[in-house]
Protein backbone atom coordinates (compact mmCIF):
# COMPACT_ATOMS: atom_id res chain seq x y z
CA UNK A 1 0.00 0.00 0.00
CA UNK A 2 2.63 2.39 0.74
CA UNK A 3 4.21 1.52 -2.52
CA UNK A 4 1.09 2.61 -4.33
CA UNK A 5 1.10 6.37 -2.03
CA UNK A 6 4.57 7.05 -3.67
CA UNK A 7 3.57 6.08 -6.84
CA UNK A 8 0.29 7.84 -6.97
CA UNK A 9 1.74 11.00 -4.85
CA UNK A 10 4.47 10.78 -7.95
CA UNK A 11 1.71 10.96 -10.36
CA UNK A 12 0.04 13.78 -9.10
CA UNK A 13 3.19 16.11 -8.55
CA UNK A 14 4.02 15.14 -12.33
CA UNK A 15 0.57 16.24 -13.55
CA UNK A 16 0.69 19.53 -11.66
CA UNK A 17 4.24 20.27 -13.27
CA UNK A 18 2.77 19.14 -16.96
CA UNK A 19 -0.26 21.45 -16.25
CA UNK A 20 2.38 24.51 -15.19
CA UNK A 21 4.36 24.17 -18.51
CA UNK A 22 1.75 24.08 -20.43
CA UNK A 23 0.48 27.43 -19.00
CA UNK A 24 3.54 29.09 -19.52
CA UNK A 25 4.03 28.52 -23.00
CA UNK A 26 0.55 29.75 -23.85
CA UNK A 27 0.79 33.13 -21.61
CA UNK A 28 -1.88 35.06 -24.05
CA UNK A 29 -4.25 32.70 -23.88
CA UNK A 30 -3.93 31.60 -19.94
CA UNK A 31 -3.86 35.69 -19.17
CA UNK A 32 -6.92 36.14 -21.76
CA UNK A 33 -4.51 38.45 -23.72
CA UNK A 34 -5.81 38.34 -27.99
CA UNK A 35 -3.20 39.39 -30.22
CA UNK A 36 -3.62 40.76 -33.25
CA UNK A 37 -1.11 41.04 -36.58
CA UNK A 38 -2.19 43.56 -39.33
CA UNK A 39 -1.27 43.07 -43.40
CA UNK A 40 0.10 46.53 -44.24
CA UNK A 41 -1.34 48.71 -47.21
CA UNK A 42 0.51 49.49 -50.01
CA UNK A 43 -2.63 51.75 -51.16
CA UNK A 44 -1.96 55.47 -52.36
CA UNK A 45 -4.63 57.28 -49.89
CA UNK A 46 -4.27 61.14 -48.58
CA UNK A 47 -3.54 61.71 -44.91
CA UNK A 48 -3.63 65.42 -43.44
CA UNK A 49 0.09 67.81 -44.02
CA UNK A 50 1.91 65.83 -46.00
CA UNK A 51 2.21 64.96 -49.71
CA UNK A 52 2.54 65.86 -53.06
CA UNK A 53 1.02 69.57 -53.14
CA UNK A 54 -0.06 72.51 -55.52
CA UNK A 55 0.97 75.94 -55.09
CA UNK A 56 -1.16 78.28 -55.69
CA UNK A 57 -0.05 82.05 -55.89
CA UNK A 58 -2.57 85.25 -55.78
CA UNK A 59 -1.52 88.73 -55.95
CA UNK A 60 -3.13 91.32 -53.99
CA UNK A 61 -6.46 91.92 -53.46
CA UNK A 62 -6.49 88.83 -55.96
CA UNK A 63 -9.22 86.29 -56.35
CA UNK A 64 -9.83 83.63 -53.36
CA UNK A 65 -9.57 80.29 -53.91
CA UNK A 66 -13.16 78.68 -55.10
CA UNK A 67 -14.38 75.12 -53.64
CA UNK A 68 -14.87 73.53 -56.67
CA UNK A 69 -10.71 73.96 -57.02
CA UNK A 70 -10.29 72.76 -53.53
CA UNK A 71 -12.84 69.60 -54.24
CA UNK A 72 -10.72 68.32 -57.15
CA UNK A 73 -7.91 67.71 -55.36
CA UNK A 74 -9.06 65.37 -53.15
CA UNK A 75 -8.84 63.37 -56.77
CA UNK A 76 -5.58 63.97 -56.71
CA UNK A 77 -4.61 62.54 -53.13
CA UNK A 78 -3.83 65.98 -52.20
CA UNK A 79 -4.16 67.37 -49.06
CA UNK A 80 -2.20 70.16 -48.53
CA UNK A 81 -1.37 73.52 -50.76
CA UNK A 82 0.89 76.38 -50.94
CA UNK A 83 -1.14 79.23 -50.59
CA UNK A 84 1.15 82.35 -51.65
CA UNK A 85 0.57 85.81 -51.11
CA UNK A 86 2.05 88.62 -53.26
CA UNK A 87 1.94 91.97 -51.53
CA UNK A 88 3.05 93.96 -54.50
CA UNK A 89 0.59 96.57 -53.69
CA UNK A 90 1.35 97.46 -50.01
CA UNK A 91 5.18 97.72 -50.26
CA UNK A 92 5.28 100.83 -48.19
CA UNK A 93 1.68 101.05 -47.16
CA UNK A 94 -0.55 98.93 -44.95
CA UNK A 95 -2.54 96.17 -46.63
CA UNK A 96 -6.15 96.82 -47.03
CA UNK A 97 -9.27 95.60 -45.57
CA UNK A 98 -9.44 93.92 -49.21
CA UNK A 99 -6.33 91.65 -48.72
CA UNK A 100 -6.94 90.89 -45.01
CA UNK A 101 -10.64 89.76 -45.94
CA UNK A 102 -9.20 87.38 -48.87
CA UNK A 103 -7.08 85.54 -46.35
CA UNK A 104 -9.92 85.30 -44.27
CA UNK A 105 -11.94 83.87 -47.51
CA UNK A 106 -9.05 81.64 -48.13
CA UNK A 107 -8.72 79.78 -45.19
CA UNK A 108 -12.74 79.32 -44.32
CA UNK A 109 -12.55 77.80 -47.91
CA UNK A 110 -9.73 75.15 -46.83
CA UNK A 111 -11.30 74.71 -43.65
CA UNK A 112 -14.99 73.58 -45.01
CA UNK A 113 -12.90 71.19 -47.74
CA UNK A 114 -10.67 69.73 -45.38
CA UNK A 115 -7.59 70.36 -46.05
CA UNK A 116 -4.71 72.54 -44.96
CA UNK A 117 -1.75 75.47 -46.53
CA UNK A 118 1.26 76.02 -45.99
CA UNK A 119 1.72 79.75 -45.91
CA UNK A 120 4.17 82.68 -47.61
CA UNK A 121 4.31 85.84 -48.00
CA UNK A 122 6.37 88.04 -50.48
CA UNK A 123 6.32 91.23 -52.51
CA UNK A 124 7.55 89.95 -55.60
CA UNK A 125 7.80 87.64 -58.43
CA UNK A 126 11.06 89.04 -59.98
CA UNK A 127 14.33 88.72 -59.32
CA UNK A 128 15.22 92.04 -60.20
CA UNK A 129 11.57 93.45 -58.31
CA UNK A 130 11.52 94.99 -54.91
CA UNK A 131 10.59 94.13 -51.67
CA UNK A 132 9.32 96.13 -48.36
CA UNK A 133 11.33 97.72 -45.07
CA UNK A 134 11.87 96.17 -42.06
CA UNK A 135 9.51 98.43 -40.91
CA UNK A 136 6.54 97.75 -43.37
CA UNK A 137 6.98 94.29 -43.21
CA UNK A 138 6.71 94.63 -39.38
CA UNK A 139 3.71 96.61 -39.80
CA UNK A 140 1.80 93.74 -42.05
CA UNK A 141 2.45 91.22 -39.71
CA UNK A 142 0.74 92.80 -36.64
CA UNK A 143 -2.04 93.19 -39.15
CA UNK A 144 -1.92 89.98 -40.00
CA UNK A 145 -1.23 88.53 -36.38
CA UNK A 146 -5.20 88.16 -35.06
CA UNK A 147 -6.02 86.44 -38.50
CA UNK A 148 -3.36 83.69 -38.35
CA UNK A 149 -4.18 83.08 -34.66
CA UNK A 150 -7.80 82.39 -35.57
CA UNK A 151 -6.95 80.31 -38.32
CA UNK A 152 -3.85 78.75 -36.78
CA UNK A 153 -6.22 75.21 -37.11
CA UNK A 154 -5.44 75.11 -41.37
CA UNK A 155 -2.13 76.11 -41.44
CA UNK A 156 0.21 73.20 -41.56
CA UNK A 157 3.43 75.14 -41.41
CA UNK A 158 4.38 78.52 -42.85
CA UNK A 159 7.54 79.64 -44.96
CA UNK A 160 9.46 82.48 -43.53
CA UNK A 161 9.14 84.44 -46.67
CA UNK A 162 8.57 88.61 -47.13
CA UNK A 163 12.75 89.09 -47.77
CA UNK A 164 13.53 89.32 -51.57
CA UNK A 165 11.93 87.29 -54.93
CA UNK A 166 9.62 85.01 -54.35
CA UNK A 167 10.01 85.39 -50.55
CA UNK A 168 13.23 83.45 -50.74
CA UNK A 169 15.06 85.38 -48.13
CA UNK A 170 17.79 86.40 -51.38
CA UNK A 171 17.70 88.78 -54.42
CA UNK A 172 16.56 91.90 -51.55
CA UNK A 173 16.31 95.41 -52.06
CA UNK A 174 16.09 96.59 -48.90
CA UNK A 175 19.21 94.93 -47.30
CA UNK A 176 17.31 92.29 -45.64
CA UNK A 177 19.76 90.14 -45.32
CA UNK A 178 22.12 91.52 -43.29
CA UNK A 179 22.64 89.63 -40.11
CA UNK A 180 20.66 92.39 -38.38
CA UNK A 181 18.20 92.52 -40.41
CA UNK A 182 17.34 88.61 -41.03
CA UNK A 183 17.56 88.78 -36.85
CA UNK A 184 14.57 91.15 -36.89
CA UNK A 185 12.68 89.64 -39.48
CA UNK A 186 12.47 86.46 -37.64
CA UNK A 187 12.33 87.65 -34.15
CA UNK A 188 8.75 89.19 -35.31
CA UNK A 189 7.95 86.03 -37.56
CA UNK A 190 8.12 84.03 -34.63
CA UNK A 191 6.12 86.75 -32.62
CA UNK A 192 3.30 87.07 -35.22
CA UNK A 193 3.06 83.73 -35.82
CA UNK A 194 0.95 81.34 -33.24
CA UNK A 195 3.32 79.24 -31.12
CA UNK A 196 1.90 76.05 -31.92
CA UNK A 197 3.00 76.72 -35.70
CA UNK A 198 6.29 76.00 -37.39
CA UNK A 199 8.26 78.43 -39.77
CA UNK A 200 10.63 77.11 -42.56
CA UNK A 201 13.94 79.07 -43.37
CA UNK A 202 15.30 78.94 -47.06
CA UNK A 203 18.36 77.07 -46.04
CA UNK A 204 20.01 75.79 -42.45
CA UNK A 205 22.59 78.89 -42.28
CA UNK A 206 19.61 81.25 -41.94
CA UNK A 207 18.63 78.99 -38.93
CA UNK A 208 22.55 78.24 -37.57
CA UNK A 209 23.04 81.76 -37.25
CA UNK A 210 20.05 82.83 -35.31
CA UNK A 211 20.16 80.25 -32.94
CA UNK A 212 24.00 80.70 -32.72
CA UNK A 213 24.99 77.06 -33.12
CA UNK A 214 25.67 74.30 -35.66
CA UNK A 215 24.35 71.55 -33.48
CA UNK A 216 21.39 69.93 -34.18
CA UNK A 217 18.11 70.05 -31.39
CA UNK A 218 17.56 66.72 -29.53
CA UNK A 219 14.62 65.83 -28.20
CA UNK A 220 14.47 67.60 -25.04
CA UNK A 221 14.83 70.84 -27.02
CA UNK A 222 12.82 69.48 -30.93
CA UNK A 223 9.48 68.42 -29.03
CA UNK A 224 8.93 71.58 -27.02
CA UNK A 225 7.59 75.16 -28.41
CA UNK A 226 11.24 77.13 -28.05
CA UNK A 227 12.02 79.31 -31.04
CA UNK A 228 14.78 76.88 -32.14
CA UNK A 229 12.33 73.93 -31.70
CA UNK A 230 10.18 76.13 -34.30
CA UNK A 231 12.13 76.69 -36.95
CA UNK A 232 12.23 74.54 -39.68
CA UNK A 233 13.14 74.13 -43.79
CA UNK A 234 11.85 74.51 -46.98
CA UNK A 235 14.28 73.80 -50.02
CA UNK A 236 13.07 75.31 -53.14
CA UNK A 237 16.10 73.90 -55.30
CA UNK A 238 15.92 70.35 -54.41
CA UNK A 239 18.74 68.18 -56.18
CA UNK A 240 19.11 71.04 -58.64
CA UNK A 241 22.88 71.17 -58.11
CA UNK A 242 25.61 70.08 -55.93
CA UNK A 243 24.96 72.80 -53.47
CA UNK A 244 20.83 72.85 -54.45
CA UNK A 245 21.95 76.66 -55.93
CA UNK A 246 23.50 78.02 -52.69
CA UNK A 247 20.81 76.59 -50.56
CA UNK A 248 24.27 74.50 -48.64
CA UNK A 249 27.67 75.53 -47.83
CA UNK A 250 28.65 72.74 -46.10
CA UNK A 251 26.95 70.49 -48.11
CA UNK A 252 27.40 66.98 -46.29
CA UNK A 253 27.46 68.91 -42.41
CA UNK A 254 24.56 70.47 -42.99
CA UNK A 255 22.89 67.61 -44.81
CA UNK A 256 23.57 65.85 -41.67
CA UNK A 257 22.35 68.75 -39.44
CA UNK A 258 18.73 68.84 -41.43
CA UNK A 259 18.64 65.23 -41.40
CA UNK A 260 19.18 65.15 -37.18
CA UNK A 261 17.06 68.55 -37.10
CA UNK A 262 13.78 66.65 -39.34
CA UNK A 263 13.06 63.96 -36.51
CA UNK A 264 11.47 67.38 -35.22
CA UNK A 265 10.81 70.13 -37.52
CA UNK A 266 9.31 70.11 -41.46
CA UNK A 267 11.36 69.97 -44.49
CA UNK A 268 9.86 70.40 -48.31
CA UNK A 269 9.79 72.73 -51.20
CA UNK A 270 10.45 72.09 -54.74
CA UNK A 271 13.18 71.03 -57.41
CA UNK A 272 14.11 72.78 -60.05
CA UNK A 273 15.98 73.14 -63.20
CA UNK A 274 18.96 70.73 -62.97
CA UNK A 275 22.41 72.56 -63.96
CA UNK A 276 25.81 70.28 -62.75
CA UNK A 277 23.76 67.43 -61.97
CA UNK A 278 21.49 65.06 -64.14
CA UNK A 279 17.80 65.22 -63.71
CA UNK A 280 17.41 62.73 -60.43
CA UNK A 281 17.09 59.86 -60.88
CA UNK A 282 14.17 57.33 -58.69
CA UNK A 283 17.04 56.02 -56.54
CA UNK A 284 18.65 59.81 -56.19
CA UNK A 285 15.49 61.27 -54.63
CA UNK A 286 14.40 58.48 -52.63
CA UNK A 287 18.08 58.46 -50.63
CA UNK A 288 17.86 61.98 -50.54
CA UNK A 289 14.07 62.32 -49.08
CA UNK A 290 15.04 59.43 -46.62
CA UNK A 291 18.07 61.43 -45.71
CA UNK A 292 16.09 64.54 -45.47
CA UNK A 293 12.84 63.40 -43.75
CA UNK A 294 10.99 64.92 -46.75
CA UNK A 295 7.11 65.84 -45.46
CA UNK A 296 5.80 67.82 -49.14
CA UNK A 297 6.76 68.48 -52.52
CA UNK A 298 5.34 70.79 -54.97
CA UNK A 299 3.59 68.88 -57.79
CA UNK A 300 3.69 72.35 -59.95
CA UNK A 301 7.19 72.51 -60.56
CA UNK A 302 9.94 71.39 -61.55
CA UNK A 303 8.16 69.47 -64.35
CA UNK A 304 10.68 67.41 -66.57
CA UNK A 305 11.82 66.19 -62.63
CA UNK A 306 8.70 64.37 -61.89
CA UNK A 307 7.99 63.69 -65.15
CA UNK A 308 11.56 61.42 -64.91
CA UNK A 309 9.90 59.72 -61.46
CA UNK A 310 6.80 58.92 -63.49
CA UNK A 311 8.44 57.42 -66.34
CA UNK A 312 10.45 55.27 -64.38
CA UNK A 313 7.41 54.32 -61.65
CA UNK A 314 8.59 55.57 -58.27
CA UNK A 315 6.45 58.55 -58.11
CA UNK A 316 3.37 56.26 -57.00
CA UNK A 317 6.09 55.12 -54.27
CA UNK A 318 6.63 59.26 -53.51
CA UNK A 319 3.25 59.63 -53.20
CA UNK A 320 3.39 56.99 -50.46
CA UNK A 321 6.15 57.86 -48.58
CA UNK A 322 6.51 61.87 -48.30
CA UNK A 323 5.66 63.29 -44.97
CA UNK A 324 4.85 59.79 -42.78
CA UNK A 325 3.07 56.49 -43.20
CA UNK A 326 1.94 54.88 -40.06
CA UNK A 327 0.53 51.25 -40.23
CA UNK A 328 0.04 49.24 -37.09
CA UNK A 329 2.13 45.87 -36.79
CA UNK A 330 0.46 44.13 -34.14
CA UNK A 331 -2.12 45.00 -31.28
CA UNK A 332 -2.52 43.26 -27.91
CA UNK A 333 -5.35 43.38 -24.89
CA UNK A 334 -7.39 41.19 -22.48
CA UNK A 335 -10.57 39.64 -23.77
CA UNK A 336 -12.15 40.21 -20.87
CA UNK A 337 -11.72 43.07 -18.25
CA UNK A 338 -13.57 44.31 -14.99
CA UNK A 339 -16.70 47.02 -14.73
CA UNK A 340 -14.51 50.32 -13.18
CA UNK A 341 -11.09 48.85 -13.73
CA UNK A 342 -7.78 49.12 -16.38
CA UNK A 343 -7.04 47.45 -19.69
CA UNK A 344 -3.66 47.19 -20.56
CA UNK A 345 -3.66 48.18 -24.26
CA UNK A 346 -0.23 47.49 -26.16
CA UNK A 347 0.81 48.45 -30.06
CA UNK A 348 3.84 48.38 -32.54
CA UNK A 349 3.43 50.99 -34.83
CA UNK A 350 6.01 51.37 -37.94
CA UNK A 351 6.58 54.43 -39.80
CA UNK A 352 6.59 53.79 -43.35
CA UNK A 353 7.23 57.16 -44.36
CA UNK A 354 10.36 59.71 -45.10
CA UNK A 355 9.10 61.83 -42.55
CA UNK A 356 7.79 61.82 -38.78
CA UNK A 357 4.14 63.50 -38.23
CA UNK A 358 5.41 67.21 -37.17
CA UNK A 359 2.47 68.65 -35.54
CA UNK A 360 1.09 67.46 -32.28
CA UNK A 361 -2.08 65.40 -32.08
CA UNK A 362 -4.37 63.92 -29.90
CA UNK A 363 -4.61 59.96 -29.80
CA UNK A 364 -7.85 58.20 -28.64
CA UNK A 365 -8.57 54.58 -27.73
CA UNK A 366 -12.54 53.81 -29.02
CA UNK A 367 -14.62 51.55 -27.34
CA UNK A 368 -18.00 51.44 -29.65
CA UNK A 369 -20.47 49.11 -28.09
CA UNK A 370 -21.34 45.98 -30.17
CA UNK A 371 -25.11 46.24 -29.47
CA UNK A 372 -25.83 49.68 -29.78
CA UNK A 373 -23.12 51.45 -31.28
CA UNK A 374 -22.50 53.71 -28.09
CA UNK A 375 -18.99 55.16 -28.63
CA UNK A 376 -16.54 56.09 -25.31
CA UNK A 377 -13.26 57.99 -25.83
CA UNK A 378 -10.38 57.42 -23.54
CA UNK A 379 -7.40 59.82 -24.37
CA UNK A 380 -4.05 58.41 -24.67
CA UNK A 381 -0.72 59.73 -23.50
CA UNK A 382 0.55 58.47 -27.07
CA UNK A 383 2.84 60.76 -28.90
CA UNK A 384 2.35 60.23 -32.30
CA UNK A 385 5.22 62.72 -33.18
CA UNK A 386 7.68 59.82 -31.95
CA UNK A 387 6.37 57.66 -34.28
CA UNK A 388 9.64 58.07 -36.37
CA UNK A 389 10.90 56.71 -39.87
CA UNK A 390 12.24 53.02 -40.14
CA UNK A 391 12.17 52.36 -35.81
CA UNK A 392 9.21 50.36 -34.90
CA UNK A 393 7.52 51.87 -31.88
CA UNK A 394 6.17 49.98 -28.67
CA UNK A 395 2.79 52.07 -27.57
CA UNK A 396 2.09 50.75 -24.04
CA UNK A 397 -0.88 52.48 -22.32
CA UNK A 398 -2.76 51.72 -19.28
CA UNK A 399 -6.06 53.05 -20.16
CA UNK A 400 -8.92 53.34 -17.51
CA UNK A 401 -12.33 51.76 -17.63
CA UNK A 402 -14.85 54.10 -15.63
CA UNK A 403 -17.99 55.63 -17.05
CA UNK A 404 -17.80 52.86 -19.73
CA UNK A 405 -20.96 50.03 -18.56
CA UNK A 406 -20.67 46.97 -18.60
CA UNK A 407 -20.82 45.38 -22.18
CA UNK A 408 -18.77 44.00 -25.15
CA UNK A 409 -16.56 46.63 -27.24
CA UNK A 410 -15.05 47.28 -30.43
CA UNK A 411 -11.83 48.74 -30.12
CA UNK A 412 -10.34 51.03 -32.42
CA UNK A 413 -8.05 53.83 -32.48
CA UNK A 414 -8.62 57.84 -33.24
CA UNK A 415 -5.60 59.98 -34.21
CA UNK A 416 -6.85 63.39 -34.53
CA UNK A 417 -6.38 67.14 -34.68
CA UNK A 418 -5.23 69.13 -31.78
CA UNK A 419 -7.80 71.86 -32.82
CA UNK A 420 -11.47 71.17 -31.18
CA UNK A 421 -12.64 72.98 -34.70
CA UNK A 422 -10.86 69.84 -36.52
CA UNK A 423 -11.24 67.41 -34.36
CA UNK A 424 -14.49 65.51 -35.09
CA UNK A 425 -13.42 65.97 -39.03
CA UNK A 426 -12.49 62.39 -40.02
CA UNK A 427 -10.67 64.47 -43.41
CA UNK A 428 -8.08 65.52 -40.31
CA UNK A 429 -7.43 62.27 -38.44
CA UNK A 430 -4.98 60.13 -39.88
CA UNK A 431 -5.10 57.25 -41.65
CA UNK A 432 -3.04 53.92 -40.78
CA UNK A 433 -1.44 51.91 -43.79
CA UNK A 434 -2.82 49.29 -43.16
CA UNK A 435 -5.57 47.01 -44.74
CA UNK A 436 -9.43 46.94 -44.18
CA UNK A 437 -8.85 49.03 -40.86
CA UNK A 438 -9.85 52.61 -42.11
CA UNK A 439 -13.11 53.84 -41.49
CA UNK A 440 -14.20 56.94 -43.42
CA UNK A 441 -16.69 58.43 -41.84
CA UNK A 442 -15.46 58.50 -38.25
CA UNK A 443 -11.69 59.19 -39.06
CA UNK A 444 -10.90 55.60 -36.76
CA UNK A 445 -8.70 53.24 -37.19
CA UNK A 446 -10.13 49.28 -36.32
CA UNK A 447 -8.12 47.24 -34.50
CA UNK A 448 -10.11 44.27 -34.80
CA UNK A 449 -10.08 43.38 -31.48
CA UNK A 450 -13.41 42.95 -29.33
CA UNK A 451 -12.76 43.55 -25.34
CA UNK A 452 -15.83 42.36 -22.67
CA UNK A 453 -16.17 44.32 -19.88
CA UNK A 454 -18.10 42.73 -16.74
Amino acid sequence: MKHLLIVFSLFLNLASSCQSDSGSDNKEEAAGEGKVTYAVSNEVFTNPERGFMHTWQVNSEGAAITAASLANLKKENVSLILRLYYLEKFKTTPLSQAQLDLLKTDFTRLREAGLKCVLRFAYTDAQDGSDASVAVISGHLDQLKPILEDNKDVIAFVQAGFVGAWGEWYYTTNQLTTAANKKLILDKLLESFPKEIKIQLRTPKIKQDYVATTTAMDATVGYGSSNTARLGFHNDCFMASVDDYGTYINVTAEKTYISNEALFVPTGGETCPPTDVPVASCSIAEKEMTLLKWTYLNLDYYGPVLQEWRNNNCFADFERKLGYRLALASSSVAKEVAVNGTLAFNAVINNYGFAPVYNPKNAYLIFRSTSGGTVYKKKLSFDVRKVVPRVAFELKETVSLTEIPAGTYELLLKIEDSSSKLSERPDYSIRLANTGLWETATGFNKLSQTVIIK
